[in-house]
């Protein structure tokens, strides 16, 4: 997806040179009021830069208060089924959130991607996604294949009678953000995956089983109960670490009450 990673200040730089590493066809736009060594072309108006790129990129990210963005993106927003999809990250990359074309453009799965990228919080409000309350956490094996992850949790979906369709995200360790068969399994399965960064998990204080297996082989107290816990807001687990043919899956609920 043609994206282009655009900031107004020094600390957006910083962000979006982190983002840079989750999105590297990516074309860096700075204001050129930021004295940077930063490979980046670099822009006096956002409003001027926004009217040039809206049309020729398919992802807009910007690092940059959403005000600005409301009003830079607003003369020229037609349709969800043809306007790119556009992110709002704030200047220290604490949050990532699904502005505009959430669902059709993509931006749900653009803010998740970004978040993974610089460790943040996707802030995702389209309606199916605020629905569903199931995540899903997953510890493998380095080289786990796609069918066996897919199986594992729908064998513990199956554990609480639930289904797929019922499941916000899967979530796992920033460790397995390379891991082919935990992406691919995401994307067949048509569930975001969300990355926990270590350090989180490490310093959770949220009760969960730990895992000496974990431990001893990715240096983490455990993977997915953590994950599941950690991925959301107000959860609890409603299925502790089960494993399946070595693949860990524990199951937790999001409560909006």
């Amino acid at each position: 997806m043609k994206t282009a990673l655009v900031t107004l200040s020094a600390e957006g730089a910083q962000v979006i040179r982190q983002l840079a590493s989750g999105f590297p066809q990516a074309n860096l736009f700075v204001h050129q009021s930021i004295h940077m060594d930063i490979d980046a072309l670099r822009f006096k108006s956002i409003v001027e830069l926004t009217a040039a790129i809206f049309n020729q990129y398919q992802a807009l990210i910007y690092v940059a208060p959403a005000g600005v963005v409301v009003r830079a993106i607003a003369p020229h927003v037609k349709s969800k089924y043809t306007d790119p999809a556009v992110v709002v990250v704030d200047a220290m990359g604490r949050f990532a959130v699904s502005l505009l074309s959430g669902h059709e453009g993509g931006a749900n799965e653009i803010a998740l991607q970004a978040a993974n990228a610089i460790g943040a919080e996707p802030v995702i409000t389209t309606t199916t996604e605020a629905l569903k309350s199931l995540i899903v956490g997953v510890g493998c094996r380095r080289g786990a294949k796609a069918e066996e992850i897919i199986e594992a949790i729908k064998k513990a979906l199956s554990e609480i009678k639930a289904d797929p369709e019922e499941v916000r995200l899967l979530a796992s360790a920033d460790i397995k953000a390379q891991e082919e068969g935990l992406i691919e399994a995401a994307v067949r399965l048509g569930i975001p995956l969300r990355l926990i960064t270590s350090e989180e998990i490490r310093e959770a204080k949220k009760v969960f089983a730990g895992s000496e297996l974990a431990q001893k082989k990715v240096g983490l107290p455990a993977v997915a109960e953590p994950a599941a816990l950690l991925a959301g807001k107000h959860t609890r687990l409603i299925l502790e670490r089960i494993i399946w043919k070595s693949i860990t899956v524990a199951i937790a609920r999001e409560n909006f009450t």
